[in-house]
């Protein structure tokens, strides 16, 4: 999708100002007005050099000196930048400092990312000769709050000799009218015949799609912005907070941005699953925010990368790009003995809509929420789909049970179903088919009671067992009974069809089967 619009944004503590938003198939585009030169040379190019000798006095905020004035500093997120020159001194005479330049050496030292206050100290500290290396920097009109006229063309004034401004400071214009007193001279401006300077969109920031990942909400909260959101690129750079005129046009932007990342995603895994074996093929991958255990934390909610790949769920703080990337999950689950649920709006801890937990082979409760209610509808269908394939692919799963204090062996096998065996003489004591479990229920710590009915007789027999990792077997058996119902019905892949075919949770590590 491709999509343009004009939005409001607010970056950091700035007054949000008005921007255009160009959506393409792989990065999102933030521009600002500016004004540019659209004919003749431009009036600055590259980087230059020049030497001048002066004294100079300062103030907390401002340097004042006998050549001229600067703002900003990488507090505001940009160079120091020159925003006056005194009339009639070296600055000025000169011809070589304009309005708007960035100041980027002092005597040879970088101050590109230097505070204000350390820029003043480097200049304090410089002596009296002084050399300065500064380049025009393209956001300074939009910093210095200098307005822009919407007649662009710039027309010489009688006191300059042809000089045109193609920006405005304390009276001087765009467009140059000859009553004008300010005290600053138009000479601070790049001259060259045949300029002329036009408001256009500029790009601000540039923000790649590719593993990017967006939030309406306040960061780390259930919190949710009113029709505004923000974007953030996989290697942290942000758009800032972008606000719409409203909440129809906030949707459309988000699920425009959503099904771009999302195609990035398809067409990425797809290029990683060329190299890949059948049991290591990606499924899904895509940005969550998972909800911290611990409600003492500052923050509620985390941003994790989830993946399902082959046989596993791996969870990360960021996506994986490198094979060693794979192998430093934060936590790494096995597909088939995991429990995902789809929360219903009576199942939410807080505001936040679209959330699902994830049950381990432990039994810890894992909560996420993402952002639309697509992104939930993607993340559910891929989590059947990888969870199908495995059980298909490995057929059978055998896990060390008791009965009776004897050590025995259940296998949940896909063809045939529940296998119970001697583990020392390997000796069948009974087997069932998966339609022949008609309920089961366990104690939550080790035993699990199962209900299967007698295809002769049609009486239902108990068979109770003791495992050491429970929640890991009652998840398999929900695994290997949707998948048995997914083989039968192709469609089931995918469909909602789980929550009436296959085993459910009821209550804590219960599971209820129904047919």
């Amino acid at each position: 999708k491709t999509k343009t619009g004009v939005c409001l944004l607010q970056d950091g503590n700035q007054e949000p100002f008005k921007v255009r938003l160009h959506l393409a198939k792989d990065i999102l585009m933030i521009q600002e007005q500016d004004v540019i030169c659209v004919s003749g040379e431009p009036f600055y190019s590259g980087v230059s050099s020049f030497y001048f000798f002066f004294k100079m006095f300062f103030t907390r905020k401002t340097c004042y000196c006998y050549l001229f004035y600067f703002q900003g500093g990488a507090e505001h997120n940009i160079p120091v930048v020159i925003s006056k020159i005194s009339k009639e001194q070296r600055a000025e005479l000169s011809g070589l400092l304009f309005i708007g330049d960035a100041i980027l050496q002092i005597n040879g030292i970088n101050v590109r990312k230097c505070r204000h206050e350390e820029v003043v100290q480097v200049l304090r500290n410089a002596g009296e000769e002084v050399t300065l290396t500064v380049s025009f920097l393209k956001r300074a009109p939009a910093f210095l709050k200098l307005p822009l006229n919407e007649d662009c063309a710039c027309a010489p004034s009688d006191q300059s000799s042809g000089t045109s401004s193609p920006l405005c400071d304390s009276g001087l214009h765009l467009n140059y009218h000859p009553n004008n007193t300010d005290t600053l001279s138009c000479s601070s401006w790049p001259a060259s015949p045949g300029l002329r300077w036009e408001k256009r969109w500029c790009d601000l920031r540039l923000i790649p799609l590719l593993h990017s990942r967006f939030s309406q909400y306040l960061p780390g909260s259930d919190l949710c912005r009113q029709n505004a959101f923000q974007v953030i690129a996989v290697d942290g750079v942000c758009s800032g907070i972008i606000q719409c005129l409203s909440a129809e046009d906030c949707i459309d932007w988000l699920q425009a941005i959503a099904s771009n990342i999302s195609n990035l995603t398809k067409h990425n895994i797809k290029k990683i699953n060329r190299n890949k074996k059948k049991n290591q093929q990606i499924v899904y991958m895509g940005w969550t925010e998972e909800r911290e255990q611990d409600s003492l934390q500052d923050r509620m909610y985390t941003p994790k990368f989830l993946a399902l790949r082959g046989s596993s769920l791996y969870k990360f703080i960021a996506p994986p790009v490198t094979t060693w990337d794979w192998t430093r999950a934060e936590k790494t689950f096995s597909v088939y003995e995991i429990m995902c649920k789809i929360l219903k709006d009576s199942d939410l801890l807080d505001r936040r809509k679209h959330c699902f937990s994830v049950q381990s082979e432990s039994g810890e409760d894992l909560y996420f929420s993402v952002e639309l209610e697509s992104d939930l509808t993607l993340w559910e269908k891929a989590f059947q789909t990888a969870t199908f394939l495995e059980v298909e692919r490995i057929q059978c799963k055998t896990y060390a049970c008791v009965l009776e204090s004897h050590l025995m062996g259940l296998t949940i096998d896909f063809s045939m179903g529940f296998v119970c065996f001697d583990a020392a003489t390997k000796a069948v004591l009974w087997r069932y088919k998966f339609s022949q479990l008609k309920g089961s229920s366990d104690d939550g710590k080790s035993k699990i009671k199962f209900l299967f009915q007698n295809q002769d007789t049609k009486q239902i027999e108990a068979k109770e067992l003791e495992f050491s990792n429970l929640f890991a077997v009652l998840h398999c058996i929900h695994s290997f009974f949707a998948a048995k119902v997914a083989c039968l019905d192709p469609l089931y892949v995918g469909s909602q069809a789980t929550a009436s075919a296959a085993p459910t949770t009821s209550g804590t590590g219960k599971l209820k089967y129904t047919t």
